[in-house]
C-alpha cells in the first residue's frame, strides 16, 4: 500500500505501515472467515444474553489478528472481543472486533466484517473494516483521509434529515431492545428511512462511503465502532457519543458534516422519548 498524505509515525513506525499491518491483519482473519462461511459452525455459545452469540469462528478470527499484531508489534496495547484487554508500553493500542456481525454469520447472511483499528493518547490513527463477502477494504489513517479498496471515498453532503438515509442496529438484553425499539418509532417517521444490516463497523464504513447518510446505536462496544469512526472523520464526516445515551449506554452518532448536528438532535429526543415512554409503561 502506497504511502498516505499526512500519516504521521509513532513509536518507530509511520502510520501507514502501522495501516499495511492492519490491512494484513484482516485480510488474513477475512479469508479464515469466508472459508467456513456458509458451512456448519463449531463451539457456538452465549455471551451477554441467549441472542448475543459466539462461536469457534470469531475465536479463530480473533487468534489469527492477534498473532500477526504481537508478531509485528509485541509491546503494543489490545483491546479484543474474545480475550480481553492487554496493556502495553508503547502507547499504541490495538482494538479489535474478528468478526462483527457473527449472527449474519452463523445464519450465512453476508453483511459481516472484520475491523481493526490502531490509536495512540490523541486518537485514532489507522483503521481498517474489511467485508470479505464483497471483497471490500475501508482503510483510514489519521490526516490522510478514507479509501475504499485504495480509491478515497467521501460521506453524503446531504444536510436534510427528512431525505436523510439512516442506519442503526439493536442491543442484546430485552430492555434495552424495548427501549431501542421506542426510539426508532421516533426517528423512523422523521428521516427517509432507516437500514439495519447487522454490523456496526460496516455501518460505519457505509456512512464513509455515502451509503448511509448517517448512523446511531446505543450499546455498541469499543471494538464495533474504533475503526468506523475513524474512517467517518477522515472521509470528511463527523462522529460523537451521546452521554447519557439509553439504559446507561453510550450512543454513537455519526453522519455527514451537514447531517450531524440534527441527526445528534434527533437522536436525544428519541432517547429522551424512549425513556419516558417506557417509564410509562412500567
Amino acid at each position: 500500500m502506497a504511502a498516505l498524505c499526512g500519516a504521521s509515525r509513532l513509536a518507530g513506525m509511520p502510520a501507514d505501515a502501522l495501516l499495511d499491518l492492519a490491512v494484513d491483519a484482516a485480510r488474513a482473519a477475512g479469508a479464515l472467515l469466508l472459508d467456513r462461511f456458509g458451512e456448519p459452525q463449531s463451539g457456538i455459545d452465549a455471551k451477554s444474553s441467549a441472542t448475543d452469540m459466539v462461536s469457534d469462528a470469531d475465536r479463530d478470527s480473533e487468534r489469527v489478528l492477534l498473532d500477526a499484531i504481537r508478531a509485528a508489534r509485541p509491546d503494543d496495547g489490545l483491546i479484543a472481543e474474545e480475550s480481553g484487554d492487554r496493556p502495553g508500553t508503547t502507547g499504541v493500542v490495538w482494538v479489535v472486533d474478528p468478526l462483527d456481525g457473527t449472527t449474519n454469520y452463523l445464519y450465512g447472511i453476508p453483511a459481516w466484517s472484520v475491523s481493526v483499528a490502531c490509536r495512540d493518547a490523541e486518537g485514532g490513527l489507522a483503521a481498517v473494516v474489511h467485508d470479505p463477502s464483497a471483497a471490500e477494504t475501508f482503510t483510514a489513517v489519521r490526516g490522510g483521509g478514507a479509501r475504499l479498496n485504495g480509491d478515497p471515498i467521501r460521506t453524503t453532503e446531504l444536510a436534510d434529515l427528512p431525505r436523510s438515509l439512516i442506519g442503526t442496529g439493536f442491543g442484546y438484553t430485552p430492555r434495552r431492545r424495548t427501549l431501542q425499539a421506542a426510539a426508532l418509532a421516533h426517528v423512523l417517521p422523521r428521516v427517509r428511512d432507516v437500514r439495519r444490516a447487522g454490523s456496526a463497523a460496516l455501518d460505519l464504513a457505509w456512512v464513509a462511503c455515502g451509503r448511509l447518510d448517517g448512523f446511531y446505536e446505543a450499546g455498541i462496544r469499543d471494538w464495533d465502532r474504533a475503526a468506523g469512526l475513524l474512517l467517518v472523520g477522515e472521509a470528511g464526516g463527523e462522529t460523537g457519543i451521546l452521554d447519557p445515551g439509553l439504559d446507561g449506554a453510550d450512543c454513537v452518532v455519526a453522519a455527514g458534516a451537514g447531517l450531524y448536528d440534527p441527526l445528534c438532535a434527533l437522536v436525544r429526543s428519541a432517547l429522551s422519548a424512549a425513556g419516558a415512554e417506557t417509564d410509562r409503561l412500567h
